[in-house]
């Protein structure tokens, strides 16, 4: 893309930092030190998003993105995935960014990347077009948990009845939507437990299970709460928290993967898993074995059952049907 194209880019796609702030989100988070964190994976991510905007080489790209600290970088990979899924979808010629950023620097950060091509869906027209085919056939379902995230953490209001009525999905994509929407539950109600469990009481008792699966991903990759805190996240969880744990898991691998391991991570596994968060990691490895997923039941979700079972088994508890 030459450069007066990436300058167009630029000013058409541009996101305006305070996007990110809970002022403009209208999110009521009253403990300081969370708004501060919710905030700063919000300023990551967009910095992620403008340096893919503004950098042509993938190489030059991953240098720009590898600046981030360790702890925030999965953000900035994740807010590039973004932008480079717009860019295949709007711009003419090459179509191929994101695939060739899954290829090569953003393979460590996968799972967020899939994440962030998802954000992308909420901006275009159209369906699922031409620049995520390029996604894995099975984590392809988190681009719909990322999009289920965008409406939640943009359009809170229009999904608080329960209802996502511009942008949930039918079939299996209204599942991975709720996943996305329940960490973005998270950021709404800034990881107040109270608040959390209230919220998700007011949707269907069958959405609720992936519910809490995003909301234990987004406990425990963005953290973080005290040791406290997080046993009132477990007990909240109710029957839910073989869910809770297994997007704890998600984020586990997720940070594994890409060598950006976060105490918050690690004490929000041993809580919600009962298990470190290495093991957890290697329960996910080990739940994907020899899976076989037929058109109602995906790979996907058949790999998150099995981990689920896997942690209710060790913690002795039962799963609620979804």
């Amino acid at each position: 893309m030459g450069s007066l194209a990436r300058r167009l880019a630029k000013v058409f796609l541009s996101i305006e930092p305070d996007q990110a702030t809970a002022a403009r989100r209208g999110f009521a988070i009253s403990d300081p030190a969370m708004r501060c964190r919710l905030e700063m994976i919000g300023t990551t991510f967009i910095r992620g998003y403008h340096s893919a905007l503004e950098v042509g080489p993938l190489d030059e790209l991953q240098n720009c993105l590898d600046f981030v600290e360790l702890e925030w970088r999965g953000f900035a990979y994740e807010g590039a995935a973004m932008a480079l899924a717009l860019l295949d979808y709007f711009t003419f010629g090459r179509r191929n960014r994101l695939a060739g950023f899954l290829r090569g620097p953003g393979d460590a950060h996968k799972y967020m990347v899939h994440v962030g091509a998802g954000w992308a869906l909420a901006r275009m027209p159209a369906r699922i077009g031409p620049s995520l085919r390029g996604l894995d056939p099975m984590l392809r379902w988190l681009s719909i948990d990322g999009l289920g995230f965008h409406e939640g953490y943009f359009h809170w209001n229009k999904c608080v009845d329960g209802e996502a009525r511009k942008r949930r999905r039918s079939g299996y994509e209204a599942r991975a939507f709720d996943q996305g929407l329940g960490r973005s539950l998270w950021f709404v109600e800034g990881g107040d437990v109270d608040r959390i469990q209230q919220r998700i009481c007011g949707f269907h008792e069958l959405r609720r299970g992936d519910l809490w699966s995003g909301i234990g991903l987004a406990c425990a990759y963005a953290g973080a709460l005290s040791d406290q805190q997080l046993v009132r996240l477990r007990s909240a969880a109710g029957c839910h928290l073989a869910s809770a744990g297994q997007g704890a898991a998600f984020a586990a691998k997720a940070r594994q993967r890409a060598g950006n391991p976060a105490a918050h991570t690690e004490a929000a596994c041993r809580v919600l898993c009962g298990i470190s968060a290495d093991d957890a990691a290697a329960i996910t490895d080990a739940a994907l074995r020899d899976i076989e997923g037929t058109p109602g039941a995906p790979r996907y979700e058949l790999w998150r059952k099995r981990i689920a079972t896997i942690i209710a088994e060790q913690e002795g508890t039962t799963i609620c049907p979804t």
